[in-house]
Order: structure tokens, then sequence, then C-alpha cells
């Protein structure tokens, strides 16, 4: 398959460049019968109910229930969704998403007794539990429900909770659909003529066109369109953002970011951190934007032209099979089962390669406990098409050591640390290429690339969380998210961050409207800070500290065993304190400086 300006249906892309779902089962009706079961598993658990107090055994065995109804809603969720982000049109799967998210809401309201049971036995009770044998291989997870306590509402309470889950999550539910299926995008002309239809997988690939006439009909096409459903979207936002604040408010945390950052145990000073350490940098960042509008030879540098190669003349074309060679080199230091592990995925049907009408656009790593870590990618041919390769099979290589070396409670680490190993596996990426290659352009280009990854992670990602915290500030205190309100605080923060450097069209301000990352509940964040523990990881690696690559392994086989901040600290890292991000964007500083003598 090549890439073009038509977009295929499923049943035209190559089976060679789907991911491979009968692994996980033969048939939609296999999953149908599956189905049953969940029920006898979730009468199993209710007849523990009010019976937990005889004993540290009946504590265990609700426990291993629940590890068991859980293990097998995750297989069902996984399949049902991977099937329907293939093909956002095909009501089929859209179906069967919808049935099993309804058949989790039932589960979770079946078993939302236990937790109010157990933090009602008593001290005394909590002890002996804790210390009983029957506990042990809980004993992380029993630490965690009490450290939960506070929040932890009554059995009835918490029954609710679990049947409003559905109605609650319509907001994301309604964003992904009018985002994905039902948004449709006009179609421009490029210098020559030439009709392009714009979609979500060619957005960026025109934002690189050195057409910028192109790149600035892309850039009024897409938000636009945006623009004209802006009430549409300001009430998705702000019903999710509203769900936060009553989540929060509901189980007695002091705001909707405390009560997300509870769930990592990760302290708010390291998100003021962050955003500070950032602004503090923010004159690299112009430093950069200043150099790229003199390269580019504007008066006025716009938000479309941040994405344009400052080498106008040399593209970077790089075929699906070409970047996974460059991608399986490139992880080399990590040793040889890392490499052979990463090797199965395009062996074994982990990867959903290119675009198809209808897909889910953008990339992901999903899968479970009893699936392959599977990914969805809209891959393009572009040099940032490969990284988001080395990132996602990061992501899934994570997930697969963890599920290989940790019981299934324990396999799933924390979203805080999800960004560290994709992000580390682009940086060994970039230096390989950087290293093997004798193409001075293409060096340039790197050096190019990985400036606008500090500007796409640790400053575009911080601005995004800066907008997070300040919409749910807004709506804790009782301001309506208007599509105006939100407009206008986009525009004054995109202002802040890129300053004088850039002369930003107004419908920038309507960029709130397509990130689905708003919707994830304070997870954009974590981009920068596993960017900042990318940088320290990879140093350590390329340097060849055996000790350190051990200790990194170690990490990616710990799943969520501990704390993620203490995990990170035993792989060596400590992101409570301010240093490693200062550091990091010491890196960009001194990345800036390089790309300016190269480009002179």
């Amino acid at each position: 398959m090549t890439e073009s300006n038509s977009i295929p249906t499923r049943d035209q892309v190559d089976d060679r460049y789907q991911w491979d779902l009968t692994k996980i089962y033969n048939s939609d009706k296999e999953w149908e019968n599956e189905l049953p079961a969940l029920e006898v598993i979730e009468s199993e658990i209710s007849a523990l109910k009010g019976k937990l107090s005889d004993g540290p055994h009946l504590v265990a065995n609700a426990f291993e229930l629940q590890c068991k109804l859980f293990r097998s809603l995750e297989k069902l969720y996984i399949y049902a969704h991977l099937k329907s982000d293939q093909d956002l049109n095909n009501s089929t799967y859209m179906g069967m998403q919808d049935r099993i998210q309804m058949i989790s809401t039932r589960a979770q309201a079946a078993i939302s007794w236990m937790d109010p049971e157990i933090l009602s036995l008593g001290d005394d009770k909590i002890v002996e539990i804790k210390n009983s044998e029957k506990m042990k291989p809980f004993l992380r997870s029993f630490e965690e429900l009490i450290r939960f306590r506070p929040h932890t509402l009554t059995e009835k309470e918490e029954r609710l909770l679990s049947l409003a889950a559905e109605p609650l999550g319509l907001a994301v539910k309604t964003f992904s659909v009018l985002n994905n299926a039902d948004l449709e995008f006009p179609t421009i002309e490029d210098s020559e003529g030439k009709p392009t239809k714009i979609s979500h997988a060619n957005y960026s690939l025109l934002l690189e066109s050195k057409d910028r006439d192109l790149r600035s009909k892309a850039f009024n096409g897409l938000f636009s369109t945006y623009q004209r459903f802006k009430n549409t979207f300001a009430s998705t936002l702000s019903g999710q953002v509203k769900k936060h604040a009553f989540n929060a408010k509901i189980r007695n945390y002091p705001s909707a970011l405390e009560a997300s950052l509870f769930q990592d145990a990760v302290d708010p000073t390291v998100y003021e951190n962050l955003i500070n350490c950032v602004h503090e940098a923010l004159p690299t960042f112009h430093k950069y934007l200043n150099h790229r509008k003199k390269v580019l030879g504007l008066d006025k540098l716009d938000m479309y032209d941040l994405h344009v190669s400052l080498l106008p003349d040399y593209d970077v074309k790089i075929g699906y099979d070409e970047a996974c060679d460059l991608v399986v080199n490139s992880v080399a230091p990590l040793g040889k089962d890392y490499q052979e592990k990463l090797k199965t995925s395009f062996s074994d049907g982990w990867i959903d390669v290119y675009e198809n009408k209808g897909k889910r656009s953008g990339a992901y790593s999903s899968g479970g406990y009893d699936t392959n870590p599977y990914i969805l990618l809209n891959f393009s041919g572009n040099l940032n098409s490969v990284f988001t390769l080395a990132h996602e099979l990061g992501h899934s290589l994570h997930s697969y050591y963890s599920r290989e070396y940790q019981p299934y409670h324990y396999s799933r680490y924390k979203i805080f640390v999800a960004e560290v190993a994709s992000t580390t596996n682009e940086m060994l990426l970039h230096h390989h290429i950087l290293n093997t290659s004798t193409d001075e352009n293409l060096k340039t280009a790197l050096a190019n690339h990985l400036c606008d990854s500090f500007k796409g992670t640790m400053v575009r990602q911080t601005m995004f969380g800066e907008f997070e915290k300040m919409i749910h500030e807004y709506a804790e205190s009782g301001k309506a998210l208007t599509p105006d309100l939100l407009e206008a605080s986009y525009c004054d923060l995109n202002k802040k961050y890129h300053g004088d450097a850039v002369e930003a069209d107004p419908l920038i301000g309507m960029e709130w409207a397509r990130i689905p990352h708003f919707y994830y509940n304070f997870y954009v964040y974590k981009y920068a800070t596993g960017f900042a523990a990318a940088q320290f990881f990879s140093q350590m690696i390329l340097a060849g500290d055996k000790a350190g690559i051990e200790s990194y392994l170690k990490f990616l086989k710990s799943g969520g065993s501990k704390d993620p901040l203490d995990l990170l600290e035993e792989a060596g890292l400590d992101l409570r304190d301010p240093a490693p991000i200062r550091k990091s964007l010491q890196g960009f500083d001194q990345s800036v400086n390089e790309l300016i003598t190269r480009l002179n």
C-alpha cells in the first residue's frame, strides 16, 4: 500500500497492515458466548456480601473473584473497542462496545458493596486482614484500598455512582463520535489546483507542506469546521469537566486536579513545578520560534508555520517496512530480549498501520492481560510517523513486560509513568538515526525534529495542562464554560506561551475543541514529565550503563506493583524534585542552539 490523498475503505487495506483480532476471539459469536460467564462471577461475588467480617480468607476470595471479573470484562471490552475503532461507521461494533460498557456498569454496581464493607470492618479487623497469609498476594491492592478510605462512600452511594457511570460518560462518547465519525472537513486545493480532502490523519502532513497557502487553507478549513460546531464541543467538554468536578466533590477531594493526582499518589507540587519550569524556559522557545521565522523568510509567523520543515528542499520519506527496521535497530542498547519482543509486534498482528475511512484518528497502544498489546496507527510515511511507531511500541513493550512479570492485579502501570517508555524509545530512535546516517540534511532534519519534540511535548503539553487546570477551576468556581470563554482563554494562553514570535490567526482559539486528551482527566501533563524522564533514561542507556539499563528494564517489568514516583526513584530518577524538569529544558536550549548552528 502507498500513501495517497484518497482514503481507502477498510476492505481495501491489505491484511498485512491490519491487526489480527482473531487472537482475542475467533469470531463475534465467540465474543457473545463469553458474556453469560460474567453473571456467574457476579453471583459468586454477591454471595460473599455481609460475610467479609468472618475471616481474611473470605476477603482474599473476594479480591480473587473481583480480579477474575475485571480480567474477563477487559478482554471483552478490548475486542469490542478495537473492532469499533477500526471503522467508527460500523454500527455493529459500536453496538458491541455499548453493550460491554453497559455490562461493565452493571458489574461495577454488583460489586460496589465490597470496598465499603471492607472499610467498615474496623481497625482491628483491617490489621488482621493485612497481616493474613491469605492476603499476601493482594497486599498492595489492600493497602491501596485503605489509602482511599477517606474518599470511599457508603455502599448505597457507591452503587449509585456505579450505575451512573454510563450516563456520566456520555460527554466523552459524544465527542468521540462527533469528532471521528460525523465531522466532515472540506476539500482544499494546493497552488497547482490539486484537490485534497482534509482529514484527521492528513492534517499534520498538510501543515508540513512547503506550500504556505495550502497550510493556511488546511488550518482555516479544519478550525472553521470546529468553529461551526463550537456550541456542541463546548457542551461535551463542559460535561466532562463537570463530571470530574462532581466526582472530586462527592469523594471529598479539594479539587478535580487533586482527585486525579491522588490516583497516582502524585503531589500537586509536581504539576505546579512543571508549569513553573516551562514558564522559566519560554525564552528558549521564543528563540526557537524567532529563528524559525527567520529561516522561513516570513515577516509574520502563524500557527500553521510551526510544523513545516526548516529544510525546504529536503523531504524525508520513509516507508513502513524501513521504519520497522529503524525502530528494531534503535532499541539494540536495551538488549536482545527487548529487541526480539519488539520484533514480535510485526509478525504477530499487533499493529493496524494505515488510515481507512471511519478509522479513529491518531495513534495509541491498547490491549489487556490476555491479549496482545495492540497498536493503532495512521502511518503516513514522514519522519513523525516513524517516531510515532517507536513511541507506541514503547507503550506496548512496557505493557508486555508488565503482564509477563506481574500478576493481573499488579500488571497495569499507572498513567503517570505511561509516557516514559514510549518517549525513551523515541530518544533511542533519534540517536540511532543520528549516529548511523551520513546524510547531513537528515541530521539537520533530526535536530529540527528534536526541537519540535521539545516544543510539542514539554511546551505544548504543559500549555494544555495549564488550560485543563484553568477550565476545571472555572467550573469549580461556578463559571459556565461557554464557547466564548473557552476560545478567549485558549487564545490568551496560546499568546502567553508563543510570545511575540507568533501572530496567531484567531481561529487557534478553537484548538481546544479538537484535543481528545482534555477529556482524560489531567492526562496531558504526564507527556511532559514522561519526556523529562525519557531524557534521563535514554542518556543512561546510550552511555552503556549496564546497571542503569537493568534498573530501567526492571522498571518496565514492575507494572503497578509500587507507586509510580517510587518506581522511577528506584530506577534512579526523582521527579518530586523539579531539577530533572529543568535539566530536560536545558537540553531544549542546547538543541535549539545546535539547530541554529546547523542552519546558519
